[in-house]
This record gives C-alpha cells, sequence and structure tokens, in this order.
C-alpha cells in the first residue's frame, strides 16, 4: 500500500499551527495537521475551529471540505514540515522545550532526506540550532557527510508574527522573517512562503531570525511596562493618568501607551524573559520591565481589596478573563491572577466573572470557589463592583445607566469618559496590553 506523501506536515494545532495549515490548504498545498489531542483532531476532521479566531472557521471548513487538510495524531511522510507546538516558561524564566523535543523526536524517524523542517514556535536564541543537532543525532545516516548518498534535512527558523484576533489577515499580508542554517534551506523556506505571504519575505541567520521576534515583543513589552508603572505614580499622586497621557501625546515626538491590569498572552508576556535568560547580566531593563507588568495585577487587586475595606461580602462582577479583546485565549491572563487573587483576599465575596468568548469556567479557577460564567446582564444586575478588565466589544456597550449605583473599576479606560456619572476609578484604568 503506497503511503501518502503531503506536501506540508504542520506539527501542533493551536493558535498558531492551525491556522498555518488551513491557509497553505487553502492556497492547493495538501497538508497534514498533526496533534496529540484527539479532540483536536476529530474538531478539525469535522471542519470545525476548536477555538475562538475571527474569519478561521470559513477557511478550515473550506479546506477540509476540498480534502486539502486532514487531521491526524501521528506525523507522516511530508516534503516539508512546520512546527508551531508552545515554549512556555519553564521554572526559572528560561523555556520549556519539552513539547519541541517531542515533536522532534516524532518527526524524526518519518525523513527520507532533503525535507524542509521549519521551527515556528518562538525560541531562545540557538534552538533552532540545536534542533538540527538533535536530528543529526538521531538520524545521522540522513545528514549531508554521513555516508554515500546522504541527503542533509534543511532546518530553518520563521517565528509567528501575528495578533490574536486578526491572525486570518495578518498571516497573509505581514512581512516574514525566515533564518536559515543554510542559504538553500532558506532559500527553500522563502518559496514555500510565498504560497501564502504577501508581504515581504526578509532572509537571515536563524539566530538573529529567533532574537527578530524576542525582541518585537520586548519592544512592546518595555513601553507597556512604562504606561504601567506610569499608571502607578498616578494613583500614588491623584493624576488622572488617562488625561495626564492624552496631553503628553499631544507632543509631536511622544507617543506613550495607554495602561492597564498587566500584560498577557503566549508572546509579550513570555518572549522577553528569553532574552533575560539568554543573557542576564546584560538585560536588567528587559528584566526590570517584565517585572513592573508582572505587578500590576497585584497592585489592581489592592486597590480593590483598599476600596472594599468594610464590604467584604460585596458581589463583584470581573468583566473579562482572555488576555485580550474579543478571543477566547486566557494564556497569560492577568485577569486570571486577578481573578484567583481577589478569591483567595476576599473570601467573603461572590466574584461573579463574565467573558463572552470563554463559555466554560478555566480549570485554574476552578478550586477558587467560584462555579461558573456568568452573562453580563445577570453579572451587572447582581454586582455591587464591577471591575472592567478586558475591553471585549460586548463591554464597550455598557451604558451609564447600567452602572448607576455601583463602584466601577476601569482598568482599561474605556468607561473613563463617563466620570460624570459614575465613580470610576481612572487610576486602573487601561493599555494596549497585550501580546
Amino acid at each position: 500500500m503506497q503511503t501518502t506523501v503531503y506536501d506540508l506536515a504542520v506539527i501542533g494545532l493551536g493558535y498558531i499551527g492551525l491556522p498555518t495549515a488551513a491557509i497553505f490548504a487553502a492556497k492547493g498545498k495538501l497538508v497534514a495537521g498533526v496533534d496529540v489531542k484527539q479532540a483536536t483532531v476529530d474538531a478539525v476532521n469535522r471542519g470545525e475551529v476548536p477555538f475562538v479566531e475571527p474569519d478561521m472557521g470559513v477557511v478550515v471548513s473550506g479546506a477540509v471540505s476540498l480534502g486539502n487538510l486532514v487531521a491526524m495524531t501521528e506525523v507522516p511522510h511530508a516534503n516539508a514540515y512546520i512546527i508551531a507546538v508552545p515554549t512556555p516558561l519553564a521554572e526559572g524564566k528560561g523555556a520549556d522545550m519539552s513539547y519541541l523535543t517531542s515533536a522532534v523526536e516524532a518527526l524524526a524517524p518519518k525523513l527520507r532526506g532533503g525535507e524542509l523542517v521549519i521551527l515556528e514556535s518562538t525560541s531562545p536564541p540557538g534552538t533552532t540550532e540545536r534542533l538540527a543537532a538533535h536530528l543529526a543525532r538521531v538520524r545521522p545516516d540522513l545528514w549531508s557527510g554521513a555516508g554515500e548518498g546522504a541527503a542533509q534535512v534543511h532546518v530553518v527558523h520563521s517565528p509567528e508574527r501575528v495578533l490574536p484576533g486578526r491572525i486570518m489577515i495578518e498571516m497573509a499580508t505581514n512581512d516574514r522573517v525566515i533564518g536559515g542554517l543554510t542559504d538553500e534551506g532558506a532559500q527553500l523556506a522563502k518559496k514555500l512562503y510565498e504560497v501564502i505571504c504577501q508581504g515581504e519575505i526578509l532572509l537571515t541567520d536563524a539566530t538573529t531570525a529567533e532574537m527578530t521576534k524576542l525582541v518585537e515583543n520586548t519592544f512592546r513589552d518595555v513601553n507597556i511596562a512604562f504606561a504601567n508603572e506610569l499608571s502607578v505614580i498616578c494613583d500614588k499622586l491623584g493624576i488622572d493618568v488617562w488625561r495626564l497621557i492624552e496631553l503628553a501625546n499631544h507632543h509631536p515626538r511622544v507617543n506613550v501607551l495607554r495602561p492597564g491590569p498587566g500584560v498577557g498572552g503566549h508572546c509579550i508576556a513570555v518572549d522577553p524573559w528569553f532574552i533575560v535568560d539568554a543573557a542576564p547580566q546584560e538585560s536588567g531593563l528587559i528584566r526590570t520591565a517584565r517585572e513592573v507588568n508582572d505587578a500590576k495585577p497585584h497592585h489592581v487587586v489592592d486597590r480593590v481589596t483598599e476600596l472594599l475595606t468594610d464590604r467584604e461580602s460585596a458581589t463583584v462582577a470581573v468583566l473579562g478573563l482572555a488576555f485580550k479583546a474579543n478571543i477566547d485565549d486566557v494564556r497569560e491572563s492577568p485577569s486570571m491572577t486577578i481573578v484567583q487573587e481577589l478569591a483567595r483576599r476576599l473570601p467573603l465575596a461572590t466574584i461573579l466573572p463574565v467573558d463572552p468568548h470563554v463559555e466554560d469556567l478555566p480549570a485554574a479557577l476552578k478550586n477558587t470557589g467560584i462555579t461558573a460564567m456568568h452573562s453580563l446582564p445577570e453579572a451587572l444586575a447582581a454586582a455591587d463592583v464591577v471591575l472592567l478588565l478586558v475591553d471585549h466589544d460586548q463591554f464597550l456597550a455598557v451604558t451609564p445607566q447600567d452602572l448607576e449605583g455601583k463602584l466601577v473599576i476601569d482598568t482599561k479606560g474605556i468607561w473613563n469618559d463617563r466620570q460624570a456619572a459614575v465613580p470610576v476609578q481612572p487610576v486602573l484604568a487601561g493599555a494596549d496590553s497585550v501580546g
């Protein structure tokens, strides 16, 4: 029986891997999507998307119905592979490479020689070189110089650079950086990405490509940290941070970002630590920015508990669990930290989490005494306190009448112009604090 050789296999069908697989399949490539979760594989094969991402459902269902996208749990034979598995923080703030190691070990036996292997997962400097060395150790028969007729496997790094909520747009339109261990590998990757990429494709070495992604998110993290620290200072001095930033940004060379309840997501909250881990003595500013942003959720909790000193049994509606607007992703979300800490520090309070994009109570909140998610009308009606953490579209429609008689704490600044109508706490309001 002849084995199918796919044009492309994408290992990891998460927030980056699945849209990548679907877009290539929509362009006519025969694509295998690989994931260790059977539920994810089954959902994709039904043409369904197991998470929220605008415009993605029609692409996935179309690619599956055409037979160009097939999901499976085993790595198949393919001419090219894209690895898009998580690289979360490890205990010591370095990268947890266990998912990547497992992907490489599953991939290695399927190689026949000459394949293109692309690492898209955000990675510390030097990871692509180590990946290639690992493949060379376990499959020396396929590596250049290993013997007569040996064919080298081409290993490159090409980091994803998309914004959740706009993935399907930005995957096609954003410029793409490709870092090859060899010029030949970089050119092969360029030819592959030209199938889906309308932006400029920029070639460099693998380590520089790895650092490019880290630097992009670290730049944002440092600038958000300035805004978040400024909001804490304004809190202490009794200054409206929103008005202050508005005035400062009238300077032609100043663009202060908006503060928020913290920084979340799988990129900005994680990537700077990879630089710190790689050069701990030289990255003082980056480390400090991370510490400022990691501290902000605790500052929000401090302010809430101070305001509720005499009302420990209050009902608190917490609006938003995702790490940014209009998605369902709660990874590294400051909202999750805030809810967990509020539940711990206010055991007599009733906390009502609301998020129109998160259907089920996240597992991390199930041991806090919170039992379920709530609808916005239900939570607003019951609440003594309304704590806004995410600027979902549904929350933008909340009116002063909805908030009448309640203590309102707006950490995103979307209700700041309503202070005459409701007692908003502007010092906590918010920022472009997402990854």
